[in-house]
């Protein structure tokens, strides 16, 4: 059995290699739209809150490893997430910047300018940075985020899951949007009845080496 099992993984293998291409590499950047999901439950009781949406951004670089039509795409990036509210001339915002490091599965379907792409994966994200800010009765108060785990503090670690889709031209340039879904609680308010998840919409331009 052991044998029979090895000899699958020495073909498949060989066939994963007879497919595979040199790796291309590309670089992407662009403008984030990014929310706070906080959400609570108390007695049996739910309750789910989103902030409104902060305009940031995002920078960082790929490889594509393609396998024919599907390609495994690792990245690197620098990205802005957090979240702002606005009640009656008063203005909050969280800005939290990460190293985010998205690894997806991407289908390529040739069309007459080039390839329409989709695809998802999982990612994992690293707080490296991040500041809040209010503003309201002629006065504005900023002081920097602490990533940690103490109470008040945001943890450093975020997890999810990352969707893609776009449009790469004949010359390489690329088009595209992509959707964070933060499944991690990014609070420490001491308790399992409340946590804070990341949400990013994002919308980004690159080029394909």
């Amino acid at each position: 059995m052991k044998k029979l099992l090895l000899i699958a993984v020495v073909l498949m293998s060989a066939s994963l290699a007879s497919y595979a291409q040199l790796p291309t590499f590309g670089i992407k950047g662009g403008v984030n739209f990014a929310t706070l999901n906080a959400s609570a439950s108390s007695a049996g009781t739910s309750v789910s809150v989103t902030t409104g949406t902060l305009t940031t951004f995002s920078a960082g670089v790929f490889a594509d490893f393609k396998l024919g039509g599907i390609s495994l795409q690792p990245a690197l990036n620098f990205t802005g997430k957090g979240g702002k509210q606005e009640e009656d001339g008063n203005v909050a915002k969280i800005n939290l910047y990460y190293l985010q490091l998205p690894v997806n599965i991407v289908y390529h379907a040739p069309v007459a300018i080039g390839n329409v792409y989709f695809g998802a994966g999982p990612y994992a994200a690293l707080g490296v940075t991040g500041k809040q800010k209010y503003t309201g009765g002629g006065v504005t108060q900023s002081e920097d985020i602490t990533f940690g785990s103490d109470a008040g503090d945001v943890k450093r670690t975020d997890f999810g899951i990352n969707g893609i889709a776009g449009v790469e031209f004949k010359n390489g340039f690329l088009v595209g949007l992509n959707y964070d879904l933060g499944l991690s609680d990014i609070g420490n308010d001491g308790t399992s009845q409340a946590s804070t998840k990341n949400r990013v919409f994002g919308v980004s331009v690159g080029f394909k080496f």
